[in-house]
């Protein structure tokens, strides 16, 4: 597909600065080939080393003229030609296989286990569209902020993310280890990604330095990376992204990696070749709907969150509906991922020292210590943990409903409606 544009005119052409009438379209790509059999060709780089086009010009043109702004062009499959101020004409396109090859790379090695990339300015119709449905039914509870924010959830090229965005990247990071069963005596149990340091940090530095290299493929190239941290839909971005399939407990779910993962984004203007989502293949299973202790699937894919143990234990706030039942769940649940095949056949695994590297004192917390520690002593027995989101009152909430509401007598009782900040 060949389409023509100008940055200034091209002197004698006639045509504007902002578009090139067809008929100089010949002229510009004849003008190009027959610049590309008599002049000699070099190559250049981004300021990253990478390469990011040619050039076709005197063998001595400085680098400031290769590289300079060029003043007409095409593009054919994303390439770009642009003639140089001293007349020379150049080959160079903004977003090489290099480029797309190098993100996958930088985003593996800096510790990543999974990513893919979409187009950011193609907004989710189908995924936001049961995402409203989710929210009209009353299913988010007291989540008010998940009815706000709807145009921006949609979209990510819009203002309320990144105005101007083409692309971007998703990655994911394994969580999950096999435990050991649980010990005798007064325990809760606790969410396998918060048995370790808190995640958000961890994984937004390295999303930083994924999208200062995003940034230095292209000359102001903007990128902003995103951790459970802006009106994102971040699964559903993910899927189309190709890494995984978003299971009927609506995790996202890569064989070979299962589901337990945590997911960022690097949101950019640099164009990157996208990935073809991946196809469901849950097939007739339905583990993960039959073995929810609450029964708080409605239906596969859709989650009456007022049901749910871990909305119970993380984001209310105040006093339970009297017959709630989270026991023995202190912070969150696992259930519906535990007895997923994927899970089980992905296998034990942790970056050994990493943030997911549980601590002792958090796989498994003694709840008579937490029934009698003062707001001083549970802040420090919970320093750098995710956990610390949860207020002080409703730690003693949780306590009283991971031992089945009968200590402190604060787990039941009439549902403030009170909303919490994302």
């Amino acid at each position: 597909m060949l389409s023509a544009f100008t940055r200034y005119p091209w002197p004698g052409a006639g045509c504007s600065s902002r578009s090139a009438p067809s008929k100089n379209a010949s002229r510009v790509v004849g003008t190009a080939m027959r610049a590309y059999h008599r002049i000699p060709m070099g190559e250049m780089r981004s300021p990253n080393g990478f390469r990011s086009g040619w050039y076709i010009g005197h063998p001595q043109s400085s680098v400031a003229e290769k590289n300079a702004p060029g003043s007409f062009g095409f593009s054919i499959q994303g390439f770009e030609t642009t003639r140089h101020p001293a007349a020379r004409v150049g080959l160079r396109w903004a977003a090489m296989p290099d480029a797309d090859a190098a993100v996958r790379e930088k985003a593996l090695s800096l510790g990543f286990d999974a990513v893919g990339v979409a187009r950011a300015d193609v907004p989710l119709e189908e995924d936001f569209a049961r995402f409203e449905a989710f929210v009209r039914a009353g299913y988010h509870g007291t989540m008010g902020y998940l009815a706000e924010h709807g145009p921006v959830r949609q979209g990510l090229s819009g203002p309320g993310i990144l105005p101007g965005a083409r692309s971007v990247v998703c990655v994911a990071q394994r969580y999950a280890v096999r435990l050991p069963g649980d010990p005798p005596g007064m325990v809760g149990r606790i969410a396998r990604y918060a048995r370790g340091l808190d995640y958000h940090k961890h994984v937004r530095r390295r999303l930083r330095k994924l999208a200062d290299f995003v940034r230095s493929l292209e000359p102001g190239a903007v990128a902003r990376p995103l951790v459970d941290t802006a009106p994102v839909l971040e699964r559903a971005w993910a899927a189309r992204a190709g890494l995984g399939f978003l299971g009927k407990n609506g995790m996202l779910i890569r064989p070979g990696l299962g589901s337990f993962t945590v997911i960022g984004e690097v949101v950019t203007s640099v164009r990157l070749t996208p990935d073809a989502p991946m196809m469901p293949r849950c097939g007739r299973c339905t583990a993960c709907l039959r073995a929810c202790p609450t029964e708080a699937f409605v239906s596969p894919y859709v989650l009456d969150a007022r049901r749910c143990i871990s909305y119970l234990t993380i984001e209310h706030r105040g006093a339970w509906q009297a017959d709630a039942r989270v026991a023995p769940w202190l912070f969150g649940c696992d259930v519906c991922q535990e007895v997923c095949p994927f899970n089980r056949a992905a296998g034990a695994w942790v970056e050994p020292g990493g943030p997911f590297d549980p601590l002792p004192r958090w796989q498994h917390i003694a709840l008579a210590d937490l029934a009698t520690a003062s707001p001083d002593q549970l802040d420090e027995m919970l320093q750098g943990s995710a956990m610390r989101r949860v207020r002080y009152e409703d730690w003693r909430r949780n306590v009283a409903g991971a031992l089945g509401g009968e200590l402190l007598g604060v787990a039941a009782g009439t549902d403030t409606g009170q909303e919490r900040d994302p």
